[in-house]
C-alpha cells in the first residue's frame, strides 16, 4: 500500500492507495481508534457489492456496521436527503460510539463530510472513494457540500475526514461512463500542476482506459499527492493557492446547474468548462493556440465531450454568476498559461467569457 500523508498538524492523515485492500480496513480502523459504530453511506450498488466484503473487514476489527443508503445521483447532495439520512444516523447513534464512512463516489463524500461536519458539531468520518474522480480529487482535502436550486456546492464546510482509503479494484466495475468522468479531473491536474502526468496521458490511453493497475496507481498517487500538497499550503482557500483547483469548474458547474444536473455529469461539464477555459486563455493572449489545442485532444482521448448539446449559452452564463468565486460582481477565472502552469484572472470582459463559453457549441 502506497501512503501519502496530508500535514494539517492536529487534521493530519493519511492517503492510503493500493490493491484488494478492502480486507485490510478494518485493522487500519482499529488503529485510529476512531469508535466501534460505522455509519455508513452508501448506494445500493456498492451494498450489494461489497457490503458482505466490508462487513467481514470492520467485524473482525469488533467494529458494529449499519448501512444507509442513499440514491446514485446528484439528487442525493440535496436538503431533503440530508435531513433523512441525518435523522437515521441519530437514530442509530444510541449508547454508541460512531463515525461515519462514506462508501462511494463524489456524491457520498460530498454528503457523508458535510453530515459530519455538522452532527453533534462534528463526528469523525472517513472516505472510501470508490470511482476515479472521487480517488484523484473529491474524498482528499476537506470540502463537503450539498447543492440548490441556484448552483452547485453552495451549502457546505471545510472538514477534513481521518483517512481517504483508495482500493484501485473498485474502479474495475466502472463503465467507460465514469471512467472518462473521472480522468477530467485527473486531466486537471496535469494540466495545472504537473507537465510529466500530461505526457503520460497523451502516450498511456490503452492501459488507462483498460484499467491496468499500474496505470491507475500512478495516476491515483499523482493527484493524490498533488491535492494533498495544495491542500497543505491553503486548506481553506484563504491564500488562493487552493483556487487552482478549480480550472474548469466555473463554466462546467454552470452547464452541470443549467441543465439541471441532468444533461451532463460532473465530469463532463469539467471537460467542457477546461476547453472554455483554454479557449479563454488563448482570448486573453496568455496561452498559445497549440497548447490549447493538445489539452482540447486530451479531452478527446479519454472519450470526453468537446461540445454542447441541449443547454442553452444565456442560461449557462446566468447559472455562472453562482459561482463562489466571485467577488460581489467581479468574477474571477482559473485559466492556464502553459502545461503545469496556472493564473487566476477577475473582472474578465462578459464578452469574452460569452465568446469562450460559444467556442463550445
Amino acid at each position: 500500500m502506497k501512503k501519502i500523508k496530508v500535514n494539517l498538524g492536529q487534521r493530519s492523515y493519511q492517503i492510503i492507495i493500493g490493491r484488494n485492500i478492502l480486507d485490510r480496513l478494518g485493522a487500519v480502523l482499529s488503529n485510529l481508534k476512531l469508535g466501534s459504530d460505522a455509519f455508513i453511506i452508501t448506494n445500493n450498488f456498492l451494498k450489494n457489492k461489497y457490503g458482505l466484503k466490508l462487513t467481514r473487514s470492520l467485524s473482525r476489527a469488533g467494529i458494529n456496521r449499519y448501512f444507509k443508503v442513499v440514491p446514485d445521483s446528484e439528487k442525493s447532495k440535496s436538503i431533503k436527503i440530508a435531513s433523512q439520512v441525518i435523522k437515521d444516523l441519530a437514530e442509530f447513534d444510541r449508547n454508541k460510539k460512531v463515525f461515519i464512512l462514506a462508501f462511494g463516489g463524489g456524491v457520498v463524500g460530498d454528503l457523508s463530510g458535510f453530515l459530519a461536519s455538522i452532527y453533534k458539531r462534528g463526528t469523525s468520518y472517513i472516505q472510501i472513494p470508490t470511482t476515479l474522480l472521487a480517488q484523484v480529487d473529491s474524498a482528499i482535502g476537506g470540502k463537503t457540500a450539498l447543492d440548490l436550486e441556484t448552483g452547485k456546492n453552495l451549502i457546505g464546510a471545510f472538514y477534513q475526514p481521518k483517512l481517504v482509503f483508495s482500493d484501485v479494484d473498485f474502479l474495475k466495475s466502472l463503465d467507460k461512463l465514469q471512467l472518462s468522468t473521472g480522468m477530467a479531473e485527473v486531466i486537471k491536474y496535469a494540466v495545472i500542476k504537473d507537465q510529466k502526468l500530461f505526457v503520460y496521458l497523451e502516450n498511456n490511453p490503452e492501459a488507462v482506459l483498460s484499467t491496468t493497475p499500474q496505470a491507475l496507481e500512478k495516476i491515483i498517487g499523482s493527484c493524490s499527492a498533488i491535492k494533498a500538497g495544495i491542500t497543505e499550503a491553503d486548506e481553506k482557500e484563504k491564500l488562493g493557492l487552493r483556487t487552482i483547483l478549480n480550472f474548469g469548474h466555473t463554466i462546467g458547474h454552470a452547464i452541470e446547474a443549467a441543465s439541471g444536473y441532468k444533461k451532463y455529469n460532473h465530469g463532463q461539464a469539467v471537460a467542457l468548462g477546461m476547453a472554455a477555459a483554454a479557449n479563454l486563455s488563448v482570448r486573453l493572449g496568455i496561452l498559445d493556440e497549440k497548447t490549447s489545442l493538445r489539452i482540447k485532444n486530451l479531452i478527446k482521448l479519454y472519450g470526453l465531450p468537446l461540445k454542447l448539446k441541449g443547454v442553452s449559452a444565456e442560461r449557462i452564463i446566468k447559472a455562472h454568476y453562482h459561482d463562489k468565486k466571485f467577488s460581489g460582481k467581479v468574477n474571477k477565472f482559473v485559466l492556464v498559461s502553459a502545461i503545469g502552469k496556472t493564473r487566476i484572472a477577475s473582472n474578465i470582459d462578459l464578452k469574452l467569457i460569452k465568446e469562450a463559453v460559444k467556442s463550445l457549441y
